[in-house]
């Protein structure tokens, strides 16, 4: 089954003192662009974090991100008590010697003064991070689950698309006849009149007839387009990861529709080409989101 390379998860932990909000979104990229952003706390986890989104995803532009909410009393941040009490004596001493009665609101100033905050590192504890692993990879499963039922869908578009491709291609045959009869009899009239009323030589006529016969014929693109389709339905049933591989098949049943249509010669066969041109382009837009 086809997979998109759109997704979305989310995962929340609640842990002591904070909390834990993991979000993973996924769209549709030539390869795997993957940006980042996680506390300084877990930084020294990034390499874990790419090698397990490119092992799981593989493919697209994917977006992570790790919030950490504080919701209890932290011990990274503590107030430095003999600095502010330093700080608070000589502003009291200065304000004193100025005749100024002494004001508590200087503490408002006193917490804004440089050291006064002691911030120390936090370090990270294991058992916390198991915790943050285990809930990041239940979002890489959702946006997994997404990929999964986006792709359900966008194969069951390719899958349509391709039988109208192969059922437009049989409707090239009832025109064929009329087609080598239409060519037969324009030849044959320009020769007449060519010839300006002297008798034709039989032989020629048929040599030319059969030269632009097989110049315009459409069997081998028939044929190799019926193929290319078999294939491109294979490789979906198939493959694994086949975004990039069906892109190159795309190509290859370009190319024979375009040479049919070149070929044609008939106004009716061009129009089953439009179709059939219309059909892969829009088979080909889809492709720019599969896995």
């Amino acid at each position: 089954m086809l997979q998109s390379m759109t997704g979305y998860g989310k995962s929340v932990c609640e842990l002591d003192s904070k909390k834990i909000t993991i979000e993973v979104k996924s769209l549709n990229s030539k390869q795997l662009d993957l940006n980042m952003r996680i506390p300084g706390l877990y930084k020294e986890k990034e390499m874990l974090i790419r090698n397990e989104i490119s092992k799981q995803l593989e493919r697209g532009k994917v977006d992570v991100a790790i919030y950490l909410e504080a919701t209890g009393a932290s011990s990274s941040n503590q107030f430095n008590a003999a600095v502010v009490k330093d700080y608070f004596n000589q502003l009291k001493k200065i304000q004193e010697e100025l005749g100024f009665a002494v004001d508590p609101a200087i503490m408002r100033g006193i917490i804004r003064l440089p050291e006064v905050l002691d911030t120390q590192r936090e370090e990270l504890d294991e058992t916390e991070w198991d915790i943050v692993f285990s809930h990041l990879l239940k979002a890489i499963e959702q946006v997994k689950e997404f990929r999964n039922q986006e792709g359900e869908a966008l194969e069951k578009d390719i899958r349509m698309r391709v039988e109208n491709i192969v059922v437009l291609s049989k409707e090239v045959f009832p025109f064929e006849a009329e087609r080598i009869e239409t060519i037969r009899t324009r030849l044959d009239d320009n020769l007449k009149e060519f010839a300006n009323g002297k008798a034709l030589d039989g032989n020629r006529l048929e040599q030319e007839i059969v030269y632009y016969l097989e110049k315009f014929d459409i069997t081998e693109e028939k044929v190799r387009l019926a193929n290319h389709c078999s294939y491109f339905t294979e490789v979906v049933s198939e493959a694994a990861s086949p975004g990039k591989k069906l892109g190159f098949i795309s190509q290859e049943i370009g190319r024979e529709i375009n040479t049919l249509g070149s070929k044609a010669n008939h106004h009716e066969i061009q129009k089953l080409v439009v179709k059939m041109k219309d059909e892969l382009e829009k088979i080909k837009e889809q492709l720019l989101n599969v896995l």
